[in-house]
């Protein structure tokens, strides 16, 4: 290994730390596992990033900016219900393809992103909240929705659903009556 590849970039230092993470859970991020990740010593990582809490702040920036990204509105969807349909399912699939990231975002101890990255998907669901139950209503509208497909999303991935039957079916029904409560509210 050399002591300060040139070819190491943030980037790619950020990345080894998602698959890291992806892997082992956070614990599995440590400045030396990245290290051997990227091809360098632990020390020249501290040419980049601080300390593991700089690094850790990176990978939940780069995180958010791809949920945010995941969740994005499709231009073309012009019905807001539709869009918030299909918002919340990208939110789901993107849970459940990185559930440790997904968790890292959401971790009530330690991490969190720079309010960048998180304002991205927040401005989105504000304007389909808007959209859905009226500007009056939208940031209470939002953070309903959001609620939901957190809570269900964090008990699905937690093996919370022990009672059987269809948990997509679950999903869709929770977002269903939302929608229906929240458009007819706005009406």
């Amino acid at each position: 290994m050399s002591p300060a590849a040139p070819r190491t970039s943030n980037e790619a230092i950020v990345a080894a730390a998602r698959l890291l993470l992806e892997s082992g859970g956070t614990e599995a991020v440590t400045m030396q596992a990245v290290a051997l990740q990227v091809g360098v010593r632990a020390p020249s990582l501290y040419k980049r990033f601080a300390d593991r809490a700089t690094l850790m702040t990176a990978l939940a920036d780069d995180i958010a900016a791809d949920l945010a990204e995941a969740v994005a509105p499709a231009p073309d969807v012009r019905d807001p219900r539709e869009a918030v349909r299909a918002m919340a399912a990208r939110y789901r699939t993107f849970a459940r393809r990185a559930p440790q990231s997904y968790q890292l975002l959401f971790a009530t101890a330690g991490v969190a992103p720079s309010p960048g990255p998180n304002s991205l998907a927040s401005a989105d669901v504000l304007h389909l909240a808007g959209a859905l139950a009226g500007p009056d209503d939208a940031l209470e509208a939002a953070r309903t929705l959001v609620a939901f497909a957190h809570g269900f999303v964090s008990m699905e991935l937690a093996g919370a659903f022990r009672l059987g039957g269809d948990v997509d079916a679950a999903f869709d029904y929770g977002l269903e009556t939302l929608i229906r409560g929240l458009h007819t509210h706005a009406s």
